[in-house]
């Protein structure tokens, strides 16, 4: 199964958007919240995106959603093609689209696609 990692420069955020996600995924799917500083607080860090990495990976590759900015560059660092992939998508409804497609077993390419596609999601 496909992984998650969701970066967010707030630890609280990253928890409750995986745990949002994984409430309408399913609990089995892997999504690892990777927020705040490696010494609490807000910012980014590798560190803490490596870790969530590997408490996620299953072989099939992960998706990383970050929030904005330095998140997004800290995500970056950690890119493998094929492997470890950075998702171009809106936070929350990226993360929910891309839980969804990884609990019901897309592979990386749809994942990461079902999380792109979110930015298209209208509210109105």
């Amino acid at each position: 199964m496909v992984g998650l990692v969701l970066v967010a420069h707030s630890a609280g955020l990253a928890v409750e958007t995986a745990a949002l996600a994984r409430s309408v995924a399913g609990e089995d799917t892997p999504i690892a919240a990777a927020g705040g500083a490696a010494a609490g607080g807000l910012g980014t860090s590798v560190d803490v995106i490596e870790k969530a990495l590997r408490t996620v990976e299953q072989g099939d590759g992960v998706v990383v959603i970050a929030d904005l900015g330095s998140s997004v560059l800290s995500a970056r660092l950690l890119e493998e093609p094929g492997r470890v992939v950075l998702a171009d998508a809106p936070f929350v409804e990226g993360a929910i689209a891309a839980a969804v497609a990884a609990g019901g077993g897309a592979a990386l390419a749809d994942v990461l696609a079902a999380a792109e596609e979110a930015r298209t999601f209208r509210k109105l």
